[in-house]
């Protein structure tokens, strides 16, 4: 079984696009949250997890897009957040934003004989709080799950915590790792972490023609070709 695991897609559908093409088919698509906010294609992205996420949860943007409320994001991120957000509203429909609003905060995912414990920012289900690797630790030594799925952070890693193995796909649309879309696969009794390139000059001329203020579109510009990745 090959399972195709997502998160942080941020309304990126060149980046999203560009893991379809390179992987064609799968068994199974996880996605840990965070479909909207940043980027120029949300309802793009939203109707491709609408449509083919098996399992899926609710990421800090979701929540703060589907409910109106702080996404709590850190530095100038969150005004690049607020200024997309409020442009997404108007390009999601109600049964689009309602989607958002429903999404669940964790889920526990049967894939063959394994069970795979899914949320966004931390096990617990916080969805905005950026964990130490300490803090990690701690929550996950509570959880009797082998397999803990992660998002949020933008950063790929897998790490062995207290015999669990937490897993992070990274960002397919706003990689803090590299400018390159990013996620995971599981194949083989094997999780791999993986990375292809995509059109970012695509996503940033979509960008520039978007109604948000010049100078978050130059912030974001600068994040997606990885000149810029302090939140």
């Amino acid at each position: 079984m090959k399972v195709l695991i997502l998160s942080d897609i941020h309304a990126n559908y060149q980046a999203l696009e560009s893991i379809i093409e390179k992987e064609k088919e799968w068994d199974k698509l996880l996605f840990l949250g965070d479909v909207v906010d940043y980027g120029p294609h949300p309802k793009e992205c939203l109707e491709f997890i609408k449509s083919n996420a098996d399992y899926y949860v609710m990421g800090n943007h979701d929540n703060a897009l589907g409910n109106d409320t702080d996404c709590k994001c850190m530095g100038t991120f969150r005004e690049y957040s607020i200024a997309t957000r409020e442009w997404h509203k108007t390009i999601l429909s109600k049964d689009e934003i309602e989607f958002l609003r429903s999404m669940p905060y964790q889920e526990n995912v049967k894939v063959e004989d394994k069970y795979f414990f899914l949320a966004h920012a931390t096990p617990f289900g916080d969805l905005s709080k950026y964990l130490t690797e300490a803090e990690l630790e701690e929550e996950v030594k509570w959880l009797p799950h082998k397999y803990i799925l992660l998002g949020h952070t933008h950063i790929q890693y897998k790490k062995i915590m207290h015999n669990t193995l937490v897993i992070n796909p990274g960002s397919v649309g706003l990689s803090r790792d590299s400018s390159k879309a990013c996620y995971a696969v599981y194949e083989n009794n094997e999780f791999i972490l993986k990375a292809v390139e995509y059109d970012i000059e695509k996503t940033i001329t979509d960008l520039m023609e978007s109604p948000i203020p010049n100078h978050c579109k130059e912030g974001l510009k600068n994040v997606l070709l990885h000149k810029n990745t302090t939140t």
